[in-house]
């Protein structure tokens, strides 16, 4: 699975809150021995410490290869978008957010059975690892296919808010590129709105065809494939990082 998938809660995040933990199960069906086996022996080589309160991460440091930049994702379900971008840009270093556990292995598999030395894994809230990020410190930033909590009660549970576009904004350098992609309308408008709203992003559509083209380099996802045979259109909607004045 690439993005999205029935099996796998795709977003990560949370917060000291619990009514606006953005994540649904931790863990799904029971894990095989192998995947046991990645999970006690190298997550942890792969997981983000993260400083001390008031301190920050230098993110190219996390990494046991020179990068020239980092990328961050947010909720990446399978890790199949993460493994396949990871693989084409060896010289990029991409942190990967994702509490589910059944997803994180799949994620390690790609990573074991790749050699990917340009991956790291943050299993745990992803508001927590954004605060501990400086400023202007990524090049990207993805969420892809998030859960999008469709009851109105639950909207708060949306990962997209203004706060979290705030953030998000921060921690990007300038031309640095928000993307964003859901099959579900309502998401996509609800993301619009609140991107308008922070000044330091500027969608970047000139035309529809800009956020109906999946983005460049982008491999497919299963999550889409099952959304295109529903008659389910996704949006890909790219930010970029601007100054506010």
């Amino acid at each position: 699975m690439m993005g999205r998938d029935d099996s796998v809660p795709p977003e990560t995040g949370g917060t000291g809150d619990a009514e606006r933990a953005f994540y649904g199960r931790r863990k799904g069906k029971r894990l095989r021995p192998g995947q046991e086996q990645r999970l006690e022996g190298l997550l942890p080589t792969l997981r983000v410490a993260l400083p001390e309160r008031g301190a920050f991460l230098n993110p190219p440091d996390l990494f046991p290869v020179p990068v020239g930049e980092v990328w961050l994702e947010i909720g990446f379900g399978g890790g199949e978008h993460l493994a396949a971008q990871a693989e084409a840009n060896p010289r990029v270093g991409i942190i990967g957010c994702e509490p589910f556990v059944n997803g994180v292995v799949k994620l390690l598999r790609a990573v074991d059975e790749r050699s990917l030395r340009n991956v790291r894994v943050w299993d745990e809230d992803a508001t927590a690892l954004l605060a501990a990020l400086p400023d202007a410190s990524l090049a990207r930033v993805y969420l892809l296919y998030p859960d999008p909590w469709p009851k109105r009660r639950q909207r708060k549970r949306r990962f997209v808010s203004d706060a979290s576009l705030a953030e998000i904004a921060r921690v990007l350098r300038p031309g640095g590129l928000f993307r964003f992609a859901s099959d579900i309308d309502d998401y996509a408008g609800w993301t619009l709105v609140r991107a308008a709203r922070c000044p330091q992003l500027r969608w970047t559509a000139e035309r529809a065809d800009d956020w109906r083209r999946p983005f460049p380099g982008w491999p497919g996802t299963r999550y889409e494939a099952k959304a295109l045979a529903a008659g389910r259109l996704p949006s890909y909607l790219t930010f970029e990082r601007v100054s506010a004045g």
